[in-house]
């Protein structure tokens, strides 16, 4: 498979006239990729993490902080991300900018972690999510059975994936509903916020910032919880090519929606703090539940059924996007050719969308939430720093490239320190044995890389699986387009 060629393979794809090839079908306009960012973004972290950044900030005050400065971190990335997307009109995000910037092992170590761990492992924890507050409802009193909510973590795999094998505009018009549900609950939680302030509970504001700390570790933390709740901010990056009018589109889109979550998130982490103490919101197990008993009473329940709506909603999306960062580094020759086709009647990358799901699986089965989070964050941002990176050395040394959006240089060099930050910090103040694991396990790609891609030392049974797959799943290769 040639690399860097026009006529390479895509994603989502549609039959071009008098001939037998399939091309790219763009399916994504504004109002669906603003969903797509926000649906993502706003999942079971806003209803979990608030507790879990207190915990590590120590006070109301020092949280507030944190989550305003993951909005504006999360806002930066996305701006400069915007402007790799309108330079490289590929889709694969991170993969496809490390790949053209950086050549072909640091894109495949990035494609190896992405398809094996980061995306899968988010797919797995908003999954889990989901079956937690969904089962909650049935086992009052007492802890949710871990089978059940194994077994309804499962079904929500499952049921995306048919979904998202099916139809891209099934998957995105699911997206668009979800979205509208997840903001009227949030809107919710924020009108509530309102009435109880003004009824005067005002006790968790005064001295609001006694009891912070102040270690680079704990921040660091504080801020992977937080910024857990914000990841998604660049899945539109993922799907480029799927995007009406990208070079407008893709930064525009990405101007909405952060900052609509931004104030969603700090209204919604004010609302909190005035129905619950410090200690209450300390002790809850599900923070979004203890408000909704607080302040909503008999209607306690819709905040069960917001959150499983609101999780549902941000697999669905991470799915949609996770499956094509397996298709591109397909297209590129980093992964099985299988997983770079498209079937022929849905027009959907279904077989990387079922590799994603069968990872997927795998991790619902033998992790749990807090492992995965801390794996997913951790390895995430070292790629987000080596993204912005190849962004600055574009800006650099190749000025001339035409650029229909451009982001101030400082905006990518604050992203990047504050990256390096969130990778060193942690390890620094608080040294752990897994975050050794993460880097290993990273580095380990280069034990298949040599053999497998630099010197292409295939099975020979592998064509023959490949075409055995290729008939059964009903797929064939697609032809790239970035106009």
């Amino acid at each position: 498979m040639g690399k860097g060629k026009p006529n390479l393979p895509g994603p989502s794809a549609e039959v071009s006239e008098g001939t037998e090839v399939l091309k790219l079908k763009r399916e994504i306009g504004l109002t669906s990729a603003v969903s797509l960012i926000v649906g993502t973004m706003i999942g079971s972290g806003i209803f979990m993490s608030p507790e879990w950044v207190l915990r590590n900030m120590g006070s109301p005050g020092g949280s507030l902080v944190v989550w305003a400065a993951c909005g504006l971190l999360a806002t930066f990335g996305a701006l400069s991300y915007a402007e790799l997307g309108t330079l490289i009109k590929e889709s694969g995000g991170d993969y496809i900018y490390i790949l053209r910037n950086f050549g072909s092992l640091p894109a495949f170590l990035f494609a190896f972690t992405s398809v094996i761990v980061v995306r899968p492992a988010g797919v797995a924890a908003v999954s889990l999510s989901f079956a937690e507050y969904t089962v909650a409802p049935f086992y009052p009193g007492c802890s949710s059975p871990e089978v059940a909510v194994k077994c309804t973590a499962v079904c929500c795999i499952l049921l995306l994936t048919l979904v998202n094998c099916l139809s891209v505009r099934l998957a995105t018009s699911i997206m668009n509903l979800f979205t509208a549900a997840k903001l009227l609950a949030l809107l919710v939680i924020v009108v509530g916020g309102v009435v109880v302030l003004a009824q005067g509970q005002t006790q968790s504001f005064q001295n609001a910032f006694q009891n912070t700390k102040t270690g680079a570790g704990i921040i660091g933390i504080a801020f992977y919880q937080g910024l857990w709740s914000f990841d998604g901010w660049n899945n539109l990056n993922y799907v480029t090519e799927e995007i009406k009018k990208p070079e407008v589109n893709l930064p525009r889109a990405m101007l909405i929606a952060i900052p609509l979550v931004t104030c969603f998130y700090l209204l919604v982490n004010v609302s909190y703090f005035a129905a619950m103490t410090p200690a209450e919101l300390l002790s809850s197990g599900a923070v979004a539940i203890t408000w909704g008993n607080k302040v909503l009473g008999n209607w306690a329940w819709l905040m069960s059924l917001s959150v499983a709506l609101s999780s549902f909603g941000s697999a669905n999306g991470t799915f949609f996007s996770g499956g094509r960062v397996c298709y591109i580094a397909a297209r590129e020759g980093h992964m099985p050719d299988i997983l770079s086709m498209a079937h022929i009647r849905c027009l959907t990358p279904s077989p990387a969308l079922i590799f994603t799901s069968a990872v997927s699986l795998m991790m619902v089965v033998s992790g749990n939430f807090s492992q995965i989070v801390n794996l997913f964050s951790f390895t995430a941002w070292i790629f987000y720093g080596i993204t912005v990176t190849g962004l600055l050395y574009l800006k650099i040394k190749k000025p001339e490239l035409p650029r229909s959006y451009k982001v101030p240089i400082l905006i990518p060099v604050l992203f990047l320190l504050m990256s390096v930050y969130l990778v060193l910090a942690p390890i620094i103040d608080q040294p752990q044995i897994e975050f050794l694991y993460v880097i290993l396990f990273v580095f380990s790609g280069v034990i298949f890389y040599f053999p497998l891609v630099h010197y292409k030392c295939h099975p020979t049974c592998l064509k023959r699986l490949t075409l055995h797959l290729q008939l059964l799943l009903e797929v064939a290769p697609t032809e790239r387009d970035m106009n």
